[in-house]
């Protein structure tokens, strides 16, 4: 594997592509896709049903392999990596967050942080394994809510756990599908905003959206469909979600003196 330099992108594609067969029909998931992503990047990557997005978020993730093209993450080309390898690289430079948390209810949020440190990094000590876990949940603002379950935890905190699940093991690189999907209005923006603030503090952010206003908050825009890149802009009018929560706020003061 190569060694990637301080100006290597964290992501390179050139010429990817994904053919699906299904019986004799094949269906053309990804076709011809060149992306560069920088580290610091926060990028969103929009689409319809059908666009192909999930299918390059599950190559970029090392889920998946593509059927033809280059795929380099941090330098290392993944092409032709064995599954033992793809696990190696993903749990040495990737964190994932979804739409449904995927917690485990009868364990605590410190718990559920812990895991990948347990199963990626085995010999790893308890007290250091805890420390980690404890470290990345302050990051995400639920220090006081280390031994809470999550039946005792809102929507948002839960999401704030899974967050603080992907950045344990330190990642190069954050993926999120659809983040807020499962939140309402106010949970959302507080989740980009902390989407945001992990983005200023460093971390390159990948997230999948069909939503306009939720690719808003993120600092460059890729749009899909039929399996292709259609735009790739910088996004000018960049959505600042500690502002509208500020102002979320004095509006619900200003009806309760009302």
């Amino acid at each position: 594997m190569s060694t990637p330099t301080g100006n290597t992108p964290v992501i390179q594609l050139h010429d990817l592509a994904k053919t699906y067969e299904t019986g004799e029909v094949e269906v053309k998931a990804v076709r011809g896709v060149t992306l560069e992503i920088q580290r610091g990047e926060f990028v969103a990557i929009m689409g319809a049903s059908g666009s192909g997005k999930s299918t390059l978020m599950n190559i970029l993730g090392c889920l998946d392999q593509p059927t033809s093209g280059i795929y380099l993450l941090d330098g290392v080309g993944v092409a032709g990596l064995n599954r033992k390898q793809l696990a190696m690289l993903r749990n040495g430079k990737l964190g994932f967050v979804f739409q449904s948390f995927n917690l485990l209810a009868r364990t605590s949020a410190l718990e559920n942080v812990e895991l990948p440190i347990f199963y990626s990094q085995p010999l790893v000590s308890l007290r250091t394994r805890r420390q980690r876990a404890v470290q990345a949940l302050e990051k995400v603002g639920l220090g006081d809510r280390l031994a809470h379950h999550p039946s005792q935890l809102s929507g948002g905190q839960q999401q704030r756990i899974a967050i603080a699940r992907a950045l344990v093991n330190r990642p190069e690189l954050v993926l999120a599908d659809e983040p807020t999907g499962n939140l309402d209005t106010r949970t959302s923006i507080e989740i980009m905003g902390l989407f945001q603030e992990l983005n200023d503090s460093g971390i390159t952010i990948i997230m999948i959206t069909h939503e306009l206003d939720i690719a808003a908050y993120c600092k460059r825009i890729v749009v899909m469909r039929d399996g292709q890149i259609i735009s790739d802009s910088r996004n000018e009018n960049r959505r600042h979600a500690h502002q509208e929560r500020a102002t979320l706020d004095q509006a619900e003061q200003s009806a309760k003196l009302a």
